[in-house]
Order: C-alpha cells, then sequence, then structure tokens
C-alpha cells in the first residue's frame, strides 16, 4: 500500500523527491499518511478533491482481500 500511494503522487507532483508516506496499522484499519512539499498540495487533492478521492478508492479496492480498512490522510 505504501509502495501504491508513493507510485501515484510520484507521478503527480513536480517534487517526487519531498513525498513521505507514514504507515500505521491499529487492529483492521490501516491509516497512510501522505506528505508532498506545499506546492504540489493542490495536484494531489485535485480539482474538488477528486485526485484524493480516486486515491482513496483505489487503496479501498486493494485492501479488500486483506480485510482491512485504509485511510488516506494528506497533512500538510
Amino acid at each position: 500500500m505504501k509502495e501504491l500511494v508513493e507510485f501515484i503522487s510520484g507521478r503527480l507532483v513536480e517534487y517526487p523527491d519531498r513525498i513521505e508516506v507514514n504507515l500505521q496499522e491499529e487492529g483492521d484499519n490501516v491509516t497512510i499518511e501522505l506528505r508532498v512539499a506545499r506546492e504540489d498540495l493542490g495536484k494531489v487533492i485535485g480539482k474538488q478533491g477528486r485526485t484524493a478521492r480516486s486515491m482513496r478508492t483505489v487503496l479501498a479496492a486493494s485492501m479488500i482481500g486483506d480485510g482491512k480498512r485504509a485511510r488516506l490522510e494528506i497533512v500538510e
């Protein structure tokens, strides 16, 4: 999952070397924190949050087989 978020966000941003992805697991819940450069924040969120919503959908689909729930947080 961490690699998936890094791959997708790396293709969207101007500064891929400043991407940080942290993974925290608590039981069946997985929280993924994504940090990007301030200049790239809008690119990752997208118009009306569509890009972020799409990333969350892909993560949810990738977690179906594991029986876990993924939550993506984009932090500044």
